[in-house]
């Protein structure tokens, strides 16, 4: 595959053929030279537990299947998903970073510029998909990049590369999305109707640049459904509408109280002046 800078790129990542191997976090961390956390008792399967600024990939592993001894399963199987930054159209980390830090690259990703980066923690706040934090170390922002540098050596992402099962494939965005659409179609005449795409279209955060293909409902994958993905309200019209009637009201209750208190307030005596004899 030609990487040209001026298209646009992203992650189409197909859950339903995800096993769970997490070579594509080992293959991000590996590349990007991320430590990664220290392991604790108790972590399990998951041990990763969420991305954060050591893990910019996380294999999620949902645990669906009926808690039965005597049965099989029921048909279900674990949901598997390799979740990592989005890359939103509608990137809301991008529009509150206060000193430009997070940028819009020529291949349409969104990256965080750690030497412009002030550590305000703004893009944690906004980020929809708890996907940012800061390092202790560097005190910057850290998440995805998309493997930025490769992208710039023509080199598709290093998670992309490793998968072993093609669950997470790298191309244009265009063509992705038409693979994604057949991928479902197909699945759907297998009969597999929760097969289902998330972030294909613009009805979540004006699309995704890496979206997925999931076997239930969003909610179950702790994402936001389409009627819960509301950006921040100081970037979308009807917060700042309710900014404004909200600033209105509070000046206009203001004078009001201002006006009684001036009311109630008793008219100045008249200063009595005492005759000595």
């Amino acid at each position: 595959m030609e990487i040209k800078p001026g298209n646009a790129y992203g992650f189409f990542t197909d859950t339903s053929v995800c096993i769970g191997c997490k070579a594509c976090e080992v293959a991000c961390k590996e590349w990007n030279t991320l430590p990664g956390n220290e392991p604790a008792f108790g972590d399990g399967y998951d041990n990763t537990g969420s991305l954060d600024a050591q893990n910019w990939r996380h294999v999620k592993l949902i645990d669906n299947v009926p808690d039965n001894p005597v049965g099989v399963g029921q048909g279900k199987a674990w949901l598997m998903m390799s979740d990592v930054c989005k890359h939103c159209t509608h990137a809301s980390c991008l529009d509150v970073c206060p000193t430009g830090a997070i940028i819009r690259t020529e291949f349409d990703s969104v990256f965080i510029q750690p030497d412009v980066c002030n550590g305000c923690r703004d893009c944690i706040s906004a980020c929809p998909y708890g996907v940012i934090e800061m390092d202790e170390t560097t005190k910057v922002a850290q998440k995805c990049t998309f493997c930025y540098d490769r992208l710039q050596g023509g080199l598709e992402p290093a998670c992309a590369k490793a998968c072993p099962t093609q669950s997470i494939q790298f191309g244009p965005i265009i063509e992705l999305r038409e693979r994604a659409q057949e991928r479902v179609d197909a699945l759907h005449a297998q009969g597999v109707p929760e097969a289902q795409l998330y972030g294909a279209d613009d009805t979540v955060y004006g699309g995704l640049n890496a979206f997925f293909l999931l076997m239930d409902k969003p909610e179950v994958y702790n994402l936001p459904n389409a009627e819960n993905a509301v950006r921040p309200g100081r970037n979308n019209e009807r917060g700042y509408l309710t900014m404004l009637v909200t600033g209105a009201l509070a000046v206009l209750g203001g004078l009001i109280a201002l006006r009684r208190r001036r009311e109630r307030s008793p008219e100045p005596r008249e200063a009595v002046t005492v005759e000595s004899n």
